[in-house]
């Protein structure tokens, strides 16, 4: 059954009953203006909702009551007779809603004697008997019998309005709070039982956490709201604005019927009604601009909802003039928020990255939409602080995307939880995508400063947890790498033991930590051990770059002669213009990085980038070498005094310690000659053949 229509039967029918209680009083107190205002208003916003529904028949027939009660508001003396006649109204609107139950449309019928005596009666101004009950037609009798077979057909029971209640939201926090300290006390209770291993209590505890579960994600049910609801008021947003702002906008929404926590669902309003307003007024062209660019008059902004496991990610789009990094830069240089070496070391989806910064605003002047210098550094705080996240994608002239992803749930999460410099933290689980064990086969290796480790042909990015937190120095031989994700960010915490999964009870940290940001909140062991649980999200701000140690000068234009006497060294092993691997010793390579593709222009059939406030060169294996339009384009650096160019790659392999013995030398330019590593063959490449077409060490041949 649509939803919309589900909704409508179980509120009309709450209504129904109440308007029967209030009917018998009203014929009690004729007098009593409040009451029949209500009966009034109940009746009223029936009919409303019928012809929004589209169901006519309920339409016509409340219509006609409505008129009658109407009469009643006028002074028309309430007689017996006439409130009999509104009850019998009532009560085959009840029928027609069992029948609309049933076959999901409305039952076949005519109320058209019913209707014609509630439209008589309500054409009398004087006191006056109404007809009884007896004259009706044999037509309405018959309709009123059909309609009732049709309804004691069923199970009334089974009714829709029969299987939900109105519950107040208090008693359902209230009834969260007490299931959250069932939890805790379940808790304490598997503790005990962890020391114990043979015990008469193991059956009957492990049925009652069993149990203890059942009526938590039931509970949860009860608060578990689409997500709809938050979106309501939106359309009216946008139609505001748009007169407001002298364009033309439409909103689209997908997905609103994606569910999530009541509490979540108020937390995230405000912030969800800022990213549109912001759309609206920095995104959106008005419409001779988006004439003047090719583009429909019209803009969108599209909303859109969907479930990823534990957590619920929203999009909010729009089609309009896309983020100017230029002039995001310049506006963060004027406002102080970053100096130029800051800017210098930024990439552009950093720099994008800016307009959440404290203090930002890219507006001329100051309106009632924008320009004060507030807002987006409160939603994404907003968004963090119910342990969600904000990323920002934008195409300049094509449009910005704001992706949003937060928890179903705030109260009772999955953690695991670790040790690190022998206390306890908690890792929120659904941050937590696979462990991770130190020793022969995964070992900690450096690129530069920056700590990674080589999984599955991937290097990661780790975070050194026990530094972060300044509780001693890491231990590269032992211990665990917990990879984690926060938000479109995967990286290792390295921690040095694992214990279990545990569902905690987040509690709020104590003013006197608050300061620390690193903590997210804190909650109780079943042993009463107080612990933090750690945000991810901040965690990974601590992140190092992913770079080699940079390379000393060289003083000749070719690489020393390869020996196979030689002793182990490193080697970054890469793919680039083909499937075969390729290898270069790690220390001839200064950086590696992630240049976003938008920010590589073309010069004399030439790419180049700014980098670290000067031009850089790009160079590919080939003459064909091209560069995505969209996206990260892997590079490695490579340094000579002072001076860099970047080598375009396809992607970083394997970081290898072993002999380097050419074998074969090489016939093309850049490969210097042929190895086998790990049993496959390898080019080697010559770092003095691109340094030369570079333009560092003169020309090549």
């Amino acid at each position: 059954m649509d939803e919309l229509l589900r909704e409508f039967l179980t509120e009309t029918t709450e209504s129904l009953d109440h308007v029967d209680a209030q009917l018998v009083r009203f014929e009690r107190e004729p007098n009593n203006r409040q009451v029949l205002s209500g009966i009034f208003r109940l009746v009223h916003t029936i009919k409303g909702t019928c012809g929004f529904l589209g169901l006519p028949r309920l339409e016509a027939l409340t219509h006609a009551a409505e008129t009658l009660m109407g009469k009643f508001r006028d002074g028309m003396p309430v007689t017996g007779e006439a409130v009999s006649l509104v009850l019998a109204a009532i009560d085959r609107i009840k029928a027609i809603l069992d029948g609309l139950e049933q076959l999901q449309r409305e039952p076949p019928g005519d109320d058209a004697d019913l209707i014609d005596r509630l439209t008589r009666a309500a054409a009398r101004r004087q006191s006056a008997s109404c007809e009884s009950r007896s004259e009706q037609s044999d037509g309405e009798i018959h309709d009123a019998a059909g309609l009732r077979n049709l309804a004691e057909s069923n199970d009334t029971a089974g009714s829709i309005a029969s299987q939900s209640i109105r519950v107040n939201i208090d008693t359902l926090d209230q009834l969260m709070t007490i299931v959250s300290e069932l939890v805790l006390t379940r808790n304490q209770l598997l503790e005990v039982l962890r020391r114990h291993d043979e015990s008469e209590f193991n059956v009957p505890l492990q049925r009652l956490s069993n149990v203890t579960t059942q009526v938590q994600q039931e509970v949860m049910k009860t608060r578990m709201q689409p997500i709809g609801n938050a979106w309501q008021k939106l359309p009216r947003v946008v139609r505001d604005l748009s007169t407001e702002l002298g364009k033309e906008i439409g909103l689209e929404m997908d997905g609103a019927d994606t569910e999530l926590d009541r509490q979540v669902l108020e937390l995230v309003k405000d912030p969800l009604t800022h990213l549109v307003r912001n759309c609206a007024d920095h995104g959106i062209e008005s419409a001779d601009e988006r004439s003047a660019a090719g583009k429909p008059r019209r803009g969108t902004i599209r909303l859109g909802a969907s479930r990823q496991g534990g957590y619920v990610v929203i999009e909010i789009a729009d089609d309009g003039r896309g983020l100017d990094t230029a002039r995001i830069q310049a506006k963060a240089l004027e406002a102080g928020l970053v100096s130029e070496a800051d800017i210098a070391a930024k990439s552009e989806l950093q720099i994008n990255d800016l307009i959440f910064a404290p203090g930002f605003s890219t507006a001329s002047q100051v309106t009632s939409i924008s320009g004060r210098g507030v807002g987006m550094d409160v939603v994404r705080s907003n968004i963090e602080r119910i342990g969600g996240m904000v990323d920002v994608k934008s195409r300049l002239g094509h449009g910005t995307s704001f992706v949003i992803k937060i928890p179903l749930t705030l109260a009772i999460v999955a953690a695991l939880i670790v040790e690190i410099a022998g206390q306890r933290f908690a890792f929120p689980q659904l941050s937590v995508l696979e462990l991770v064990r130190l020793g022969t086969e995964h070992r900690i290796e450096r690129i530069k400063a920056a700590a990674v480790l080589r999984l599955r042909h991937q290097l990661l990015p780790l975070v050194e947890v026990k530094k972060t937190l300044q509780l001693g120095a890491g231990d590269d031989a032992n211990g665990f790498v917990v990879v984690t994700q926060a938000g479109n960010q995967t990286f290792g915490a390295v921690v040095d033991n694992v214990f279990h999964t545990e569902e905690i009870v987040i509690k709020p940290v104590s003013s006197k930590l608050r300061h620390i940001e690193i903590y997210s909140g804190m909650t109780i062991l079943g042993d009463g051990s107080v612990i933090m649980v750690v945000d991810p999200n901040v965690l990974a701000q601590s992140l190092g770059e992913v770079a080699a140690p940079r390379s000393e000068a060289v003083n000749d234009t070719v690489e020393p002669e390869p020996s196979s006497a030689q002793d182990a060294v490193s080697l970054l092993v890469f793919r680039a213009g083909s499937e075969r691997l390729k290898a270069v010793p790690l220390p001839r390579v200064s950086r590696i990085e992630e240049i976003d593709c938008p920010a590589i222009e073309v010069a004399d059939g030439q790419y180049i980038v700014k980098y670290r406030d000067e031009l850089m060169p790009l160079l590919g294996f080939n003459l064909q070498a091209r560069i995505e339009k969209q996206g990260p384009q892997p590079v490695l650096v490579f340094t000579e005094q002072g001076r860099s160019i970047g080598l375009i790659i396809d992607e970083i392999v394997d970081i290898a310690e072993e002999k380097l013995d050419v074998e074969v030398l090489g016939d093309r330019p850049g490969i210097l000659g042929y190895a086998l590593l790990k049993g496959g063959i390898t080019e080697i490449l010559d770092v003095g053949f691109f340094l030369q077409r570079g333009g560092l060490l003169g020309r090549a041949a």
